[in-house]
């Protein structure tokens, strides 16, 4: 994992920098710093660690104390502990944020826009917003590029952004433009009187041609990207979806399939070798839900190999990202306050999918 380079704040000479982001990325997702400390300190290491690192808040180390990315001598610490000579002090944070969003001509799917909202159809390999170190390309530095005035209710930062889609998702967006028409949809949202649906390709056919998903999940304990079933007394939030088989398909005998690069991905079982187009409705939104879901019925999505699914490749096609969209989306205008159904065509990639599996028509 790279870094970037920071300079440490260090108002004495208590301590002594043994590790700092250094310059060999401009991307990065994380930063490393360790420290060894020369003398026995009063202040908590939650203080320690705010002084050291200044764009990092006293709540947010807390956060990073909470998660195990903080340690004391190779072990996880308390946010309580106070640190004594010799102590070596490790932090794994994410980077310092850039001061300005850099626009950017990225071009947008534009479904439906009046002087409240807009939809967009959101392409695969686009991040929503800057995060973890991706300063540009997302989707924020086009909707400032193109200069509508977007709501501001999120922040400079996200302006306009109501909720997100992964960047290898692709599908129906909703992009607020005023705070009025933004808090009106955030709150159902919220409610949960939203109704989104998303189409995906999966690997195997469930038992069920439809049925309730109820499992809760939470992140996971080894991989810090991943989500995870988890119970909820183990930091587990309630997720519901509801699914349909819509078409099933047996697999093409030219195709393979193959594991991601990551090491835990050679780790996953090897998925069925049928297929089947299925519609997802979530009634909850936590991340990586449908993903997660899924996977937890034993039917990853193709391409989705951080949660099990293989990456399909048939002649000069190949598909290397989740194949999930989300294709429609029903909503209450903020404005007229009538009832608005809109919809996302499929992406090239999935259709292509759908043909190489045999399907003859796509209906969802």
């Amino acid at each position: 994992m790279s870094s970037k380079p920071y300079d440490i704040f260090l108002p004495d000479d208590e301590s002594e920098v043994l590790a700092s982001p250094d310059d060999s990325s401009e991307e990065a997702e994380i930063v490393e710093y360790k420290f060894r400390v020369s003398k026995d300190l009063t202040r908590r290491v939650d203080q320690y660690l705010t002084d050291r690192v200044s764009y990092l808040s006293r709540s947010g180390v807390q956060r990073l104390i909470d998660e195990g990315l903080v340690k004391v001598n190779g072990k996880v610490t308390k946010a309580s502990y106070r640190p004594r000579t010799g102590d070596i002090v490790e932090m794994i944070a994410p980077p310092k944020p850039v001061s300005e969003l850099i626009p950017e001509p990225i071009p947008l799917e534009i479904v439906y826009e009046d002087e409240h909202f807009m939809a967009i159809n959101k392409q695969a390999g686009i991040m929503v917003h800057p995060a973890r170190g991706t300063w540009t390309g997302t989707l924020v530095n086009g909707l400032v590029y193109y200069g509508r005035n977007w709501s501001t209710v999120n922040g400079s930062w996200r302006p306009g952004i109501l909720h997100r889609l992964d960047r290898n998702t692709t599908g129906i967006m909703l992009i607020a433009k005023s705070d009025e028409a933004h808090w009106r949809l955030a709150r159902q949202f919220e409610n949960r009187t939203i109704q989104k649906t998303y189409v995906a390709v999966v690997h195997g056919i469930p038992q069920l041609m439809s049925d309730v998903i109820d499992l809760p999940i939470g992140k996971d304990r080894y991989i810090r990207e991943k989500q995870a079933i988890r119970k909820i007394e183990n930091g587990g939030k309630p997720a519901v979806t509801i699914y349909n088989v819509l078409q099933t398909f047996q697999a093409p005998q030219e195709a393979t399939l193959s594991p991601g690069e990551h090491p835990h991905d050679r780790n996953n079982p090897p998925p069925p070798k049928q297929y089947a187009f299925v519609k997802l409705m979530p009634k909850t939104g936590r991340t990586h839900q449908l993903r997660v879901h899924m996977m937890a019925l034993g039917h990853p999505m193709v391409g989705d190999t951080m949660y099990g699914g293989h990456i399909f490749q048939s002649a000069d096609f190949r598909m290397e990202r989740q194949a999930l969209h989300a294709a429609e989306i029903t909503f209450t205008h903020p404005a007229t306050l009538e009832e608005m159904t809109l919809k996302a065509p499929l992406p090239e990639d999935i259709t292509t999918l759908l043909k190489r599996l045999g399907a003859e028509t796509i209906n969802y």
